[in-house]
């Protein structure tokens, strides 16, 4: 059987490969968005942070399963809506995510699709990044360069979630 957002090819075997498409699909919107906003090099763990954050929202948004065939300029109010500084995204996710993987266990489904979202949200809050402390206090630190400064271990998806809405607002 089929499910929305999935494709399916027999192998010799019977078996069905199923090929998570949204998943798929809201990453490569995140990371275009992201490329195009040209705020990180793609190879740094703040550009995977800020494609993960993003993804999730695409991903998480997307209640009316039409991922695969929407287009993204509809769907920018939305995002930037869920990303914005005074929102409780990380919540948001959490909720989402328990919703989803409630509904595909109602179904009886297994859903590659939430396997990598719920991949990319354990990475964004086990991982830290060293990141310049927002917080310090303005002139308590000598700043001469662009590197020094106080620094603190941040969560990823604290850094990725602003770096997700910056580049949507750069789109």
């Amino acid at each position: 059987m089929l499910h929305r957002g999935q494709e399916s090819t027999d192998d010799a075997g019977g078996g069905e490969l199923t090929v998570p498409m949204a998943w798929l699909y809201a990453e490569y919107i995140a990371d275009e968005l992201l490329r195009t906003g040209d705020l990180m090099p793609p190879t740094s763990f703040e550009f995977r942070a800020g494609r993960d954050a993003l993804a999730l929202t695409v991903f998480l948004s997307d209640t009316d399963g039409e991922l695969s065939g929407i287009r993204v300029i509809t769907r920018l109010e939305t995002w930037l809506s869920l990303t914005a500084y005074d929102q409780p995204w990380q919540e948001w996710v959490r909720e989402r995510l328990a919703q989803v993987t409630a509904d595909a266990e109602a179904a009886g489904r297994h859903s590659p699709d939430l396997d990598l979202a719920r991949a990319a949200w354990r990475w964004l809050e086990e991982t830290e990044l060293l990141a310049p402390d927002l917080n310090a206090v303005p002139g308590g630190a000598s700043v001469t360069g662009e590197d020094e400064g106080p620094k603190v271990w941040t969560p990823a998806w604290q850094l990725g979630l602003p770096l997700g809405h910056l580049a949507i607002h750069l789109f």
